[in-house]
């Protein structure tokens, strides 16, 4: 009997199109639909569950392989995305990030606490050489990172929805969350790359693209 191929890994590529495709077909359908305010928001949400679906499908036909983030990031998104379509109320899908961002920086920091290496063992492979030092300063600033992320959301969709037109507010949130929120990521990626190298690591090109995933 001839045992089936194991499919290959994910490239790097296909990680951030798992990560950040869903939210530029979300931004690109926000802009690009004609129509109502209220029609673009219902129509972007909709793209956008789609989108993820999509992409928890590409990633076990490409690599027989789901990470947890990205199964608790769809989940999230059908969940609010449902909610906004059912009330047509944009908050929910404006709230989902929070969430996700919450649960992101409470589970690295209940392995911070219990001694379980979840972000070790969700980025391993892009963090070759690094120490367990490495490991659990980088776990408490992605945990932090998180935790400051989630706060941000809620300031910045309650401000603009306080102080802007309802359509503007939109506008305005859409485009903190993509592409502002992946430059603010990639960003903070970048910056923990010189202390991960203080702490043994082995610089591949795909060290700062394998990133825990954008809420």
């Amino acid at each position: 009997m001839t045992d089936k191929p194991t499919p290959p890994p994910a490239s790097p590529g296909l990680r951030m199109a798992l990560d950040y495709g869903p939210l530029l077909v979300f931004f690109a359908v926000n802009f690009l639909m004609p129509g109502l305010p209220i029609v673009r928001v219902l129509a972007a949400t909709g793209a956008f569950m789609a989108a993820m679906v999509i992409a928890v499908i590409v990633s076990w036909v490409k690599t027989r392989h789901v990470s947890p983030m990205l199964w608790l990031t769809a989940a999230l998104v059908i969940v609010f995305g449902g909610l906004t379509l059912y009330f047509h109320d944009q908050k929910f899908i404006q709230m989902k990030p929070t969430f996700v961002y919450a649960l992101f920086a409470g589970v690295l920091t209940f392995g911070l606490v219990t001694g379980r290496p979840l972000l070790q063992q969700l980025l391993g492979t892009a963090y070759a050489g690094l120490d367990e030092e490495g490991w659990r300063k980088l776990t408490r600033n992605w945990a932090i990172f998180f935790a400051f992320m989630a706060v941000l959301n809620e300031a910045v969709w309650r401000l603009t929805a306080a102080y802007m037109a309802k359509e503007a507010a939109w506008n305005a949130w859409v485009l903190f969350k993509f592409p502002g929120c992946v430059i603010i990521t990639l960003l903070f990626a970048i910056a923990n790359v010189p202390m991960l190298l203080k702490h043994g690591l082995m610089v591949e090109k795909d060290a700062i693209t394998d990133a825990p995933p954008e809420g």
